[in-house]
């Protein structure tokens, strides 16, 4: 008979499955990884804060892409850094800072997708109605479009979780490297028909709320400019739009990858990596593909650098 643990405090994450030769490497990559993530994502919000000519809508939208990537791997990356370095049967995390970093991990995930929505509304405004861009994306307007990014993350999340915790436990291994919303409701012995329910329709209407609004502003952007004889407008659409739609096919085919691989149990160990790598890879690639696709940034930063190189 299956000895189980009601209530335990403490829970054990599996962690990932690494040789020994391996161990140093991973932790090394991980470790630069998140170095990179934090100097250039703070980077980049510092810079628009302090140059003025970047206090654009655009801008000011992109500001929650870098602080959501500094957010969500803030909490997961240096535990699982300290995990990789210790034996399998150490790895103890307390119930309450596992639920902390699946409601991070699962707002970092969401927040990615309405912040790349009011992103392309922005675009969607710039392109087809610049002559009313001033009076329509006003600070008012991008305030509300941020509160927006963040409070429908914050309550579809807040729901996601609250089903979960509700659940009493019977087990304490986490099958993951970190924890998330899956991992929790799984050491339940409860039926947990409804959290299935709830996080099938969570999924399903993040990604057709994503994948529509995308669709739809980038059709009419798309005609706008097939349309319009303005090589200055094409050449803006182009710059503006292609930045901003690299950053979205990354995270959702991050994001695509890592559900199919749910499917598969026997690749368990695969789909193990893959969640880290939506943390890493879109949070390297967003700081470095904005700042080589923006001339407003390219142009401060070399600046930045000719002023350096003669000051001595």
């Amino acid at each position: 008979m299956e000895n189980y643990t009601y209530n335990s405090i403490m829970l054990q994450l599996e962690g990932l499955q690494t040789s020994e030769e391996s161990v140093y490497p991973v932790f090394l990559l991980l470790l630069f990884s998140y170095i990179f993530i934090m100097v250039a994502n703070a980077g980049i919000i510092v810079l628009i804060f302090i140059d003025k000519n970047l206090h654009q809508p655009m801008y000011l939208l992109f500001c929650n892409l870098p602080f959501n990537d500094i957010l969500g791997n803030s909490i997961m990356v240096p535990r699982l850094l300290v995990d990789i370095l210790q034996p399998p049967s150490e790895r103890l995390i307390s119930y309450y800072e596992c639920v902390v970093q699946a409601f991070t991990t699962h707002m970092f995930g969401t927040t990615s997708h309405t912040v790349l929505m009011i992103m392309a509304f922005d675009r969607y405004v710039a392109i087809c109605n610049p002559l009313r861009y001033g009076a329509i994306m006003t600070n008012k307007m991008v305030m509300k479009l941020t509160v927006s990014a963040w409070g429908v993350a914050l309550i579809l999340v807040g729901i996601l979780l609250g089903l979960t915790i509700r659940l009493n436990r019977c087990r304490t291994l986490i099958t993951n490297p970190y924890c998330d919303n899956a991992s929790l409701f799984k050491l339940s012995c409860e039926s947990v028909v409804i959290n299935n329910i709830y996080g099938l329709t969570f999924t399903v209407v993040l990604f057709s709320g994503s994948i529509g609004t995308i669709v739809i502003t980038y059709t009419k952007i798309t005609v706008v400019c097939l349309t319009s004889k303005s090589k200055s407008l094409n050449s803006k659409a182009l710059k503006t739009c292609s930045t901003h739609l690299v950053l979205y096919l990354i995270m959702i085919f991050s994001g695509m990858s890592l559900i199919a691989l749910h499917r598969f149990p026997q690749y368990s160990d695969y789909r193990k990596y893959c969640t880290i790598l939506f943390h890493i890879v879109p949070c390297s690639l967003n700081p470095i593909i904005y700042g080589v696709q923006s001339k407003e940034i390219r142009k401060y930063l070399s600046k930045f650098s000719v002023s350096k190189t003669i000051s001595p």
